[in-house]
C-alpha cells in the first residue's frame, strides 16, 4: 500500500511511504499528532476513479545498484537500464501539506479493496512553470513525464 500524510495538514511528513500487508502495531502509546493515511487517486485522468487507492512499489535490481529517477524524460541515459517510465506526479500547491515528486508508471494501478474517496495523501500530475525553470527547453503548461534507471 502506498501511504503517507493527509494532503491539508500543515506540518504533515512530505514523502510516500511504502507500507506492509503485514504490519507489527503497537498499543504503547496513549496519543499522537502523527497520522498514517493511504494514498488515492484524486483526478480520473490517471484512469481510475477518484478515491482508488494506489498499491506501492520498490526499485529493486540484484545487479545494478544506482536507482536514478529522471523527471523530463521517458527514456534513460546511455549507460542506464529503463525500469519504467510514467509520468510526474506531486501534491498540490494549494494544499497544506508538504509533498515529494514522484513517477507514476504510465500504466498505474488501484488497489482492489480501496474504492472509498477519503482524501489520504493526494496527488496531481506536474506542470512546467516558465521563469526561473528554463523555457527552452522546457514549455509552459506542459505536462512533465519522468522515468526510473538503475546503473
Amino acid at each position: 500500500f502506498a501511504g503517507g500524510s493527509w494532503y491539508d495538514h500543515t506540518g504533515a511528513a512530505a514523502e510516500f511511504v511504502c507500507l506492509p500487508r503485514d504490519p507489527d502495531l503497537t498499543t504503547k502509546f496513549k496519543t499522537s499528532v502523527a497520522f498514517m493515511h493511504g494514498s488515492e487517486y484524486d483526478i480520473s485522468e490517471f484512469g481510475h476513479d477518484t478515491g482508488n487507492d494506489l498499491p506501492c512499489s520498490v526499485c529493486r535490481s540484484t545487479v545494478e545498484s544506482s536507482v536514478l529517477m529522471i523527471p523530463g524524460k521517458s527514456s534513460c541515459y546511455d549507460g542506464w537500464s529503463m525500469q519504467y517510465h510514467g509520468d510526474l506526479v506531486a501534491g498540490s500547491v494549494n494544499h497544506k501539506a508538504a509533498s515529494q515528486y514522484i513517477c507514476l508508471d504510465e500504466h498505474p494501478e488501484s488497489l482492489v479493496a480501496g474504492q472509498d474517496d477519503h482524501n489520504g495523501k493526494l496527488f496531481y500530475p506536474v506542470k512546467a512553470v516558465c521563469g526561473s525553470l528554463a523555457c527552452p527547453p522546457y514549455h509552459n503548461e506542459r505536462y512533465l513525464t519522468c522515468v526510473v534507471c538503475t546503473k
